[in-house]
């Protein structure tokens, strides 16, 4: 647990049954099933939480016929609540990984196309050096990545800061820009076909990230600042699976970074249609929790990641990549 979170629980004499509490009442917005969640009656955490709310002399939650929501007093004290159980449990799984003879563990989130290149270059070079650190990868949008980055669920993130929520508490390294270009599979009818636009797209069958995420978003902002109406031949997933199956035995196109399906490219079996859709979705970089301290087996990751995006994007701006950020 970080020396931050050990003083806010000193100061607050709260223990781990009541962070919990706080934390259900918050997923919940019920205390039946917050009080059920968290293994008790419901007259006991009703207890519980005017306890806690005495002790600290601040009203947590408010009441209303429908449950309670978390005034700004008992979002603070969730959100750092959440976070204490989160280090409480790495660290449980810290000693249970040394336990079991492995060296140390990393947990990294990563938006797509970084998990095909930056990434696992980064992870064998650590594996190469060090067998025993675990390490665990998940691929998500940049906005939920943040959001288990803030939890404390990860250590790092190769991902973009999108909006001001939980910024001040992220350090954030940019590493290089990216470009979208429309792909399909080689023998696709407009394969070819010289000085392609989007507007020759527009009818065609696409393949795009659901609504919300970046590309989705800035594709949409693109044609309608162009006048053009959207696709409505849609098929929606952000799994590189599947969206590489479906480009290789359809027609289906799909907005990608080159880099996201290079190997598929150089082996004929999909082409570029537009190299460059437009899309301004920013930089994307490694991202940490600010002031907080690594375990030693993901200082080792961190360091591993800044080596190894030196090496990839040095002199090559646009080299780098994040598909569906």
């Amino acid at each position: 647990m970080t020396e931050v979170h050990l003083k806010f629980l000193g100061r607050s004499r709260l223990k781990t049954r009541q962070l919990a509490l706080l934390v259900h009442l918050d997923e919940e917005r019920c205390v039946v099933r917050a009080a059920e969640a968290a293994g008790m009656t419901q007259p006991a955490a009703s207890k519980l939480l005017r306890e806690i709310e005495t002790g600290l002399d601040v009203k947590l939650f408010e009441r209303h016929a429908r449950g309670v929501a978390p005034t700004w007093y008992g979002e603070i004290l969730v959100r750092h609540a959440r976070l204490a159980l989160s280090e409480i449990s790495l660290a449980h799984e810290e000693i249970a990984a040394l336990k079991a003879g492995l060296s140390g563990k990393a947990a990294i989130g990563t938006v797509m196309n970084p998990g095909t290149n930056l990434v696992p270059m980064a992870v064998a070079h650590v594996k190469q050096q060090h067998p025993a650190i675990l390490i665990s990868v998940d691929i998500d949008f940049s906005k939920p990545l943040v959001e288990r980055l803030l939890q404390g669920q990860l250590d790092m993130l190769v991902a973009r800061v999108l909006d001001s929520h939980g910024a001040e508490a992220l350090s954030f390294e940019p590493l290089a820009d990216e470009r979208h270009a429309v792909i399909a599979r080689r023998h696709h009818p407009l394969a070819g076909k010289p000085d392609l636009r989007l507007e020759d797209l527009v009818s065609q069958p696409w393949i795009l990230p659901a609504p919300g995420s970046l590309v989705r978003d800035e594709l949409v902002s693109v044609f309608l600042q162009r006048g053009m109406p959207l696709p409505n031949n849609v098929v929606q997933t952000s799994s590189l699976p599947v969206i590489t199956s479906l480009l290789r035995t359809t027609n289906m196109i799909a907005p990608l970074p080159e880099e996201c399906v290079q190997p598929y490219i150089e082996s004929g079996e999909l082409t570029v249609l537009v190299e460059d859709l437009g899309l301004e979705i920013g930089s994307f970089g490694i991202i940490v929790r600010r002031g907080h301290k690594l375990s030693p087996g993901a200082q080792i990751m961190l360091t591993a990641l800044r080596e190894t995006a030196a090496k990839l994007y040095s002199g090559e701006p646009d080299a780098g990549s994040v598909a569906h950020g």
